[in-house]
């Protein structure tokens, strides 16, 4: 039987990685690692397209045998960082009056400023179209003003034109006739916000045209290789969708290489509760995973707010590069520049023989930089001391690992720092590590807090090429367990290899009925379907944030008819063995109240509360609650099961009732509906969720307490 191949590309700073994976075995197939090619004509995906052919051609792969191929891309965001944009044109729409008046101000989005400096930003021009004035010649007669004044691209957003967006539409069919681009608002978002919406229509805008480019080359080299799979692309919030509808929204994969490596530790390493921590060369990316699912919010570009949804990633700059600020008899800061940035080699990766009368010296590696950054000269040549050298230097790193260099060359230069400022050689290494913790470790507490996190449930996951310099440390000064991701270096592209078809529909509905949820659902089947996911293979999530009166239907599906199972089945046992090590327990302390074919529920006493562990059939904790119970019962007896749950799990706190969080196991996924304070609302999303189920089907309902 042929093989099913699975290939992920993660396009980072300094290199491309593609992986390629077995669909039926999750074995690692092939690799195929190059430079990231910045320089070349195509750009990145010119390394795309090597590291993908690279990862065929040296591990016998056949291009019939690629059912899913998907990368990641840093386009988005380094179009943005660099400046590298489009001017945009903004048509805006509105009634007269007042409407109008407001209208003008709101949507009238100002150049956006991409970094302090000024230099760098996406510039806009702004004309208003009053509706009672819609012509096909007056806005005509507009958009030939905007590309005359230089505009590359045209964002239109109409004042509640989420619920009615003829008018974006039609421009948008006007503008291809006249050769540009029109980026309609309402089709990045249907929240209401014109200013906000219009902001993100104004970014999505920007870098249209410089993604159509790179999307057109990367899918015609793609197919040239005979691949018959469509290319997905990987958006921020951790899903893919196909290269057309990237074409349409290329703001959906800003943040997309962190997103990458999260989804990476979520399917690959199996974390379903922690921090994930990602160290590159000069930056390190920070995640949250709870409950199976990695946290989203939506993104920032030059400080405001966007509607796009991407995974809450924070990125600090502290990494395995970092250099090294120091003077006074101290070290003042590690960071946030890096060797690779200031072009200079590593200590560490350097013949100790080349370190005879070295001398430190401070430096300013970049203009603008602060002059008391650490270097070694030796022979007539710079080399940077980093967080990488303080790690071996302290013998940290172990011989094979991706990260080991010369420990010798560390420890003489370290040896030499430690002179500079009145200490020891380890004095001065461990205070470069502590340094890089502190700054990571801010970072993470945030979004422990953020989140509700708890610190005794916590284990932080390392990945990247410099996992093993940071990570001991950080989860040492937290006090917190920690494990090194296996294959750290490429989980990125495992991430994208494994990524499913994803997309979100967001509406502000004050008092959602059950047919406002069961249209919210149908859209975002629809738009998954419209990403590339195969119909079959759909399913849906709701949430409703009560402070805001959102309602949001996420969609996740597969581009194969029938997905495979990616990791093995576990025993009970095994789950048994996950949980207790979860449970901080004996094996022989932990019970089994209640399981299925799909999910084993564990529970274990603990400081006078039940502590509960779903742990579904491939080893994943989906679900981890410190006071909680689970009854199985059959979809049509869910809601009285809930109902007894809503009363008897209820806190009451002096004038405050603490209503409790209910979850379904549900075939083979947890639907949660926390943070509900109606009962009559979590019934219409219950029967939402069972409208399509026979009323026989065996279910668990979970109930767990809150707290203040």
């Amino acid at each position: 039987m042929k093989r099913q191949i699975r290939v992920g590309i993660d396009v980072g700073g300094t290199n491309t990685k593609a992986v390629a994976i077995d669909n039926a075995t999750y074995d690692i197939v092939g690799m195929g690692i190059i430079p990231t090619t910045h320089d070349h004509e195509l750009g990145v995906s010119q390394g795309v397209i090597e590291s993908f052919n690279k990862c065929l051609t040296e591990n016998n792969i056949s291009a019939d045998e690629v059912t899913f191929i998907a990368h990641s891309t840093t386009q988005a965001t380094n179009a943005l960082v660099e400046g590298d944009v489009a001017k945009v044109g903004i048509i805006g729409i509105a009634n007269g009056g007042f409407v109008g008046f407001l209208s003008k101000i709101q949507g009238h989005i100002k150049d956006i400023e991409l970094d302090d400096s000024g230099k760098r930003k996406i510039q806009t021009e702004y004309r208003f179209i009053n509706r009672k004035d819609f012509t096909e010649e007056n806005v005509a007669s507009i958009v030939d003003e905007l590309i005359k004044s230089g505009c590359g691209v045209i964002a239109v957003s109409k004042t509640f034109g989420v619920d009615g967006n003829k008018e974006e539409l039609l421009i948008k069919e006007m503008g291809k006739d006249k050769g540009i681009e029109v980026c309609a608002a309402s089709e990045i978002s249907k929240l209401y916000g014109l200013s906000r919406r219009t902001r993100t229509a104004v970014i999505n805008g920007s870098i249209l045209p410089k993604m159509i480019a790179t999307a057109d080359s990367t899918e015609s080299a793609v197919k040239k290789a005979g691949i018959s799979a469509p290319l997905m692309i990987m958006r921020g919030d951790g899903g893919v969708m196909d290269i057309e509808e990237m074409r349409n929204r290329p703001v959906l994969t800003m943040l997309s290489g962190p997103a990458a490596s999260t989804v990476g530790a979520l399917m690959y390493l199996k974390v379903s509760n922690g921090i994930f921590f990602e160290v590159g060369g000069t930056t390190t990316d920070i995640g949250v995973i709870k409950n199976g699912r990695p946290m989203i919010d939506y993104a920032v570009v030059g400080g405001q707010r966007t509607m796009v949804n991407s995974m809450d990633v924070h990125t600090v700059g502290v990494a395995g590069g970092s250099m090294i600020r120091a003077g006074g008899g101290k070290i003042i800061k590690v960071g946030p520049r890096s060797c690779h940035i200031a072009n200079l080699p590593y200590v560490v990766f350097t013949d100790p023989k080349g370190f005879e009368n070295a001398e430190i010296i401070q430096i300013s590696p970049k203009e603008g930089d602060p002059k008391d950054y650490i270097v070694v000269r030796a022979g007539g040549k710079d080399y940077a001391l980093t967080t990488t050298c303080a790690a071996n230097a302290l013998g940290i790193i172990e011989e094979g690992d991706y990260s080991y260099g010369n420990p010798e060359s560390a420890q003489i230069c370290f040896k030499l720092l430690g002179e500079f400022l009145g200490m020891t050689m380890e004095e001065a290494a461990r205070a470069v590590l502590d340094d890089a913790a502190n700054t990571t470790n801010e970072v993470i507490l945030d979004l422990m807090d953020k989140y509700k996190v708890e610190q005794s449930q916590t284990t932080i996951v390392g990945g990247g090429g410099g996992a093993k310099v940071l990570l001991p440390f950080a989860a040492k000064k937290l006090d917190v367990p920690y494990k090194l991701a296996d294959k750290a270096e490429i989980i990125s592209s495992i991430g994208v290899a494994l990524a499913m078809v994803r997309d979100v529909v967001e509406r502000v509905i004050p008092q959602p009925t059950r047919e406002d949820i069961m249209r919210l659902r149908a859209e975002a089947t629809d738009q998954v379907i419209k990403s590339g996911s195969s119909p079959e293979s759909v399913e849906i999530q709701i949430e409703i944030d009560q402070q805001t009166s959102k309602v949001r239907a996420i969609a996740t599906g597969s581009t194969e008819i029938a997905s495979q199972d990616l990791t093995k089945k576990v025993t009970k046992d095994e789950a048994r063995k996950l949980a207790a090590d979860s449970l901080l327990v004996r094996e022989d302390e932990v019970e089994n109240p209640v399981s299925n074919e799909n999910f084993n529920i564990f529970t274990a006493k603990k400081a006078g509360k039940t502590e509960l562990r779903a742990v579904d059939k491939k080893g994943f904790i989906k679900l981890q609650r410190a006071d909680a119970k689970a009854i199985k019962t059959t979809a049509g007896g869910v809601r009285t099961v809930v109902a007894n749950m809503w009363k008897d799990l209820a806190v009451f706190k002096s004038d405050i009732k603490l209503n409790p969080d209910i979850y379904l196991c549900l075939g083979g996924k947890i639907v949660d509906f926390e943070g509900l304070t109606s009962i009559d609302q979590l019934n219409m999303l219950i029967d939402s969720e069972l409208s399509l189920r026979e009323g026989n089907e065996e279910v668990i309902v979970i109930g767990a307490k809150n707290d203040l």
